[in-house]
């Protein structure tokens, strides 16, 4: 079997790994806080980085009006079977496809990812500004606008006292090298072909 094929078969392998570690993490320090409070975020759950972590930082973002962080949100339904299907068709395109279907492979999962960091991101967005105007305490900026206390979407952030994390785990990391492998494998199956 040709190397690109192999790079290929591999790369959209390696999304497996989605399925076993988490994505995404956020976590909360502040001095009330001696272990910062964390959140990690799977394909298809939300899980405490240490027991309880979600329900605490829920009970907190009560009192300022922030919706509580559901057990389940649609997008867990979807993000599965749309990893499931780009590796069995990425391992498909390994072994039958050319290089320029690896290319059309690694853009597809390109866009993917932009929209699944753009749906975040208004996940995020919705989640520290839609709150509720009946909590008990309330903060406004400068200008007299009611405060928001969305995350950041990579980074950190001040908000109040905290300061919130924002960063990929794991399961990130074999995502982006699996899609790397994918486009190495275009150019080495390119390479391949004028030879």
């Amino acid at each position: 079997m040709k190397k690109s094929k192999i790079l290929m078969i591999v790369g959209s392998l390696l999304l497996l790994g989605l399925f076993v570690f988490p994505l995404w993490n956020i976590t909360l320090e502040a001095p009330q806080y001696p272990i910062p409070l964390g959140m990690d975020i799977h394909i298809n759950k939300f899980k405490d980085t240490h027991e309880f972590d979600i329900k605490n930082i829920n009970l907190m973002n009560h009192y300022v009006g922030m919706q509580y962080i559901p057990e389940t949100i649609p997008e867990f339904k979807i993000f599965p079977i749309a990893i499931g299907v780009m590796a069995v068709l990425g391992v498909i395109i390994g072994f039958f496809g050319n290089h320029k279907l690896f290319l059309a492979w690694f853009v597809l999962m390109c866009v993917l990812g932009i929209a699944g960091m753009y749906d975040f991101y208004l996940w995020e967005y919705d989640y520290g500004h839609n709150l509720n105007p009946k909590a008990i305490m309330k903060f406004t900026n400068p200008d007299g606008s009611v405060m928001g206390f969305q995350p950041p979407l990579f980074g950190t952030k001040d908000i109040l006292n905290f300061k919130a994390h924002s960063y990929p785990r794991t399961g990130a990391y074999f995502l982006f090298a699996g899609m790397m492998l994918t486009l190495v494998a275009f150019f080495v199956g390119k390479k391949e072909t004028k030879a």
